[in-house]
């Protein structure tokens, strides 16, 4: 089993590979933002109850708190929050690492990301959440096709949050 290394901090926050066809096929459009389906937003919100997106273009926020690229959302605190992030996928390791962070502080944050399981960011950040892999590959926004990539939904709970099994009684 290999360990992530800061050397690969080096490689692009997403390791795209690197040439030109898979970076044209990746982000097709002119932004790496992908428009949240709002399907699936509204299943996690109905299970979280969000009370920021600190990922907004400020035209699509998904939450009445948000950040857009002016506020700057990596520098604002989190940890009071429930916050649904989908961040630019041009910056994986930077977001990723904030949400762990504000998590360890208190929040819960649910990130919306591709399910790429070769990155460095996957295995430094991902897998120390609970990882929710979803089938088939998400439509993003107006998309009429969809997304290259698969998808996966990361929780980073509390450190104070703990998951305890249920146990019947005897009446049960």
């Amino acid at each position: 089993m290999s360990r992530a290394t800061d050397a690969d901090d080096a490689l692009p926050d997403c390791d795209l590979l690197g040439d030109a066809l898979t970076t044209n096929v990746m982000f097709s459009q002119d932004t790496d933002e992908w428009p949240t389906p709002q399907w699936l937003f509204d299943a996690l919100d109905k299970e979280f109850g969000f009370t920021l997106d600190p990922c907004s273009d400020g035209s699509n926020a998904k939450s009445p708190k948000f950040y857009s690229v002016r506020d700057s959302g990596l520098l604002k605190d989190w940890r009071t929050e429930t916050v649904f992030m989908n961040p630019p996928y041009s910056q994986c390791l930077t977001w990723m690492h904030k949400a762990y962070a504000a998590a360890q502080a208190g929040a819960t944050v649910v990130c919306l990301v591709p399910a790429r399981t070769d990155t460095a960011w996957w295995h430094r950040y991902a897998m120390k959440g609970e990882i929710r892999l979803l089938r088939g590959r998400l439509k993003f926004g107006d998309a009429q096709n969809s997304a290259p990539f698969p998808s996966a939904v990361i929780v980073f709970r509390p450190q104070a949050f703990t998951l305890t099994a249920w146990q019947a009684g005897p009446d049960a």
